[in-house]
């Protein structure tokens, strides 16, 4: 069977709208791979032992035995990076888990509710709202104490009104809509809409933005364990290794500069992706 110029052309070009993805989106989502790997399997990417102290080899500057250098105890510092990544993203997925579960907790419980109970849960989250999500964390962190698993209950926590406030304006929005008035006269039960109508369409938006609040989680992480409220040392945590580079900043430059960069990339790297996710829920040209 012949095919015509016209029909050529068109099933050419299929094939490039399928690949069409933008090229920011498609390096963020493969460092975060990386991220992945490291995290996983970080003995496939680093083959020093990141605790491991030799003192004779204190302050090396970056070179081809060891990548990023090593600190003040001869550790290499590009091991320390990488088994680092555990920490670091269970940090910030560990901390935007339990931001999303109070939210969704606060935010649709609040929607459901009568005037009053409205009328409750907005001014609470505009207080909870208006204070800084720094200062939060700091709050919960000095009566819960240092260590990882507080450090996620306190940046979890901090987070937590700005997602709870998408959630509560989301099921507002959503409880009035024509499909939901549709479900109830055909009789459907409450718990049924709630289940298979409200909260699908009420919580799309949350699943895209907090794949952006996991960079910013690990950033807030980081400057608790910066303050020394996160992980304690020797721990391989970027925001710790920041915080034992910081007395090094003049004799070794990249005691601070490597982490430092993994905390940037991994920021924007969660943002690039998380607004082209946006981007192809809202239908819009990549």
């Amino acid at each position: 069977m012949s095919l015509s110029p016209v029909s050529i052309e068109t099933t050419l070009a299929r094939p490039g709208r399928r690949l069409n993805v933008a090229p920011g989106a498609l390096l963020s989502a493969l460092f975060l791979l990386f991220l992945a790997v490291a995290a996983l399997f970080p003995g496939w990417l680093a083959a020093w032992d990141p605790l491991a102290i030799a003192p004779r080899e204190a302050f090396q500057s970056p070179g081809s035995l060891h990548w990023f250098g090593t600190d003040q105890s001869g550790r290499d510092l590009y091991s320390r990076v990488i088994y680092g990544a555990r920490q670091s993203l269970l940090l910030g997925i560990g901390a935007v888990a339990l931001s999303a579960s109070l939210a969704v907790l606060l935010g649709v419980a609040g929607g459901l509710s009568g005037e009053a109970g409205q009328r409750v849960t907005g001014w609470l989250l505009d207080i909870l709202f208006s204070f800084p999500t720094l200062i939060l964390a700091l709050l919960f962190s000095a009566h819960l104490g240092s260590g990882i698993g507080p450090l996620i209950i306190a940046t979890g926590i901090s987070n937590a009104p700005g997602y709870a406030k998408m959630v509560y304006g989301q099921v507002l929005s959503v409880r009035h809509a024509g499909y939901i008035d549709a479900a109830r006269a055909l009789g459907h039960s409450p718990l049924r809409i709630i289940r298979r109508q409200l909260l699908p369409n009420a919580l799309r938006p949350l699943l895209v933005t907090l794949t952006m609040g996991v960079g910013q989680a690990i950033v807030w992480s980081s400057a608790l364990s910066f303050l020394g409220l996160g992980a304690p040392p020797p721990a391989a945590e970027w925001g710790t290794l920041l915080s034992m580079g910081r007395d090094f900043v003049e004799q070794a430059w990249w005691l601070t500069f490597f982490p430092g960069l993994f905390i940037v990339l991994t920021t924007l790297a969660t943002s690039v992706l998380g607004r082209y996710l946006q981007r192809r829920s809202e239908g819009r040209l990549l």
